[in-house]
């Protein structure tokens, strides 16, 4: 089994900063891939950001230049670094993990619980 555990969200008033982390563990050979997407009521569910294995990473137009999206490869963890945040970003923000398991097996899409980010005065 492959788990991702997710934490970091919480409520953070428009301009502040938050850093979202999410370690995955269990039955890991590689992980191709991180990254995370969020969900607001009645929106559909976007990518904001992830990173691959070489380090190459992408970003939704809306939140370059304030999310940096980070990877601890010792740790399995990837990390988005929320600053000047906006009431538009607040959505549900969950983690996404492409995994192989073993050399022989193919890469499965993993997702963490999601967390709540709130960005309000």
């Amino acid at each position: 089994q492959v788990q991702l555990v997710e934490s970091g969200g919480g409520l953070v008033q428009p301009g502040g900063s938050l850093r979202l982390s999410c370690a995955a563990s269990g039955s890991i050979f590689s992980i191709n891939a991180m990254g995370w997407y969020r969900q607001a009521p009645g929106k559909q569910r976007q990518l904001v950001a992830s990173i691959n294995s070489g380090g190459s990473t992408n970003y939704a137009d809306s939140v370059k230049g304030r999310f940096t999206i980070s990877r601890d490869d010792a740790k399995n963890t990837v990390y988005l670094q929320m600053n000047s945040l906006k009431p538009e970003d607040t959505a549900v923000y969950t983690c996404n993990a492409y995994v192989r398991r073993t050399p022989g097996d193919y890469v499965r899409g993993y997702w963490g619980q999601g967390t709540q980010v709130t960005v309000s005065s």
